[in-house]
């Protein structure tokens, strides 16, 4: 490092900018600031905020401080808690769920997937196994709804012989994973449904991640759009196998996620 370097880093430190060395004139005296305070905290103002309060105020021809002003006061005496009865509703994170064998968790959701006609898609419904990555089944319907979700889900079960009290079903807020039919759909296959926080994508990462895959795929059309549904269904049928036997998933130690549904992750792993 040069002599140079130092010496800059000298000045810049000792005649860089400190802010103003005199507080404002028009700053609000100790006084000023505890009665800000008192009528914030008084009966007739308690429950209010402050972009409630100076308005109230200023109908009285009476001026104390900027709605700003009332905020940094407020925050200052540890007095900016929520102001009335009606508090803030809270978002708690959902329960964590953990998978350590194949068949224990899904998560499942719909993606909207292109056609040549301007607003018209056809619908993937899609179950993931969130131990294996293996996509468990699919369909692709030309509408959405709770009723062909359900039926999807039916149509899982059967497929990968699963028994009540056996999987938890993990899902966003759509209308086809609330939808009434589909509760009932759940709740007579013995599966526990499990949904993420209001517009937080985070709760459902791997049919995220899986879309953005599926989407970005060199195999996908290049203008991103489907001529029919059969068309549609024979690519991800390709897809899906393509995925589940030949990809090799970096989230599960780079082996394919049908290796590792049926176990045999292992001992591909020990190979040397």
């Amino acid at each position: 490092m040069s002599v140079r370097t130092l010496q800059r880093w000298k000045f810049q430190l000792e005649n860089g900018r400190k802010g103003p060395q005199t507080p404002p004139s028009n700053a609000l005296s100790l006084q000023e600031r505890a009665h800000v305070l008192s009528v914030a905290n008084s009966a007739e103002f308690a429950d209010l905020s402050p972009w409630q309060i100076v308005p109230r105020l200023a109908d009285r021809g009476e001026y104390l401080a900027s709605e700003s002003s009332f905020y940094r006061i407020l925050k200052a005496a540890n007095c900016l808690a929520p102001r009335s009865r009606s508090k803030p509703k809270q978002r708690q994170k959902p329960e964590a769920l953990i998978a350590v064998r194949p068949n224990q968790v899904w998560s499942w959701d719909i993606t909207y997937l292109k056609t040549r006609i301007q607003g018209m898609f056809f619908y993937l419904y899609l179950p993931m196994d969130i131990f294996s990555r293996k996509i468990v089944y699919w369909e692709v319907h030309e509408s959405e709804s709770a009723e062909l979700a359900s039926g999807m889900m039916a149509k899982a079960c059967e497929v990968q012989t699963i028994e009540p009290g056996q999987i938890k079903l993990h899902s966003d807020n759509g209308g086809p994973m609330k939808g009434a039919t589909m509760l009932a759909t759940l709740q007579r296959l013995g599966v526990a449904p499990s949904f993420s926080r209001p517009s937080v994508s985070n709760d459902n990462p791997y049919l995220e991640s899986f879309f953005k895959t599926l989407k970005y795929c060199p195999s996908y059309p290049t203008n991103g759009c489907f001529d029919s549904i059969e068309v549609t269904r024979e690519w991800v049928e390709k897809f899906v196998y393509w995925y589940n036997h030949v990809h090799l998933h970096s989230g599960i130690n780079w082996v394919t996620p049908d290796s590792r549904h049926e176990n045999r992750d292992q001992a591909i792993l020990k190979k040397p």
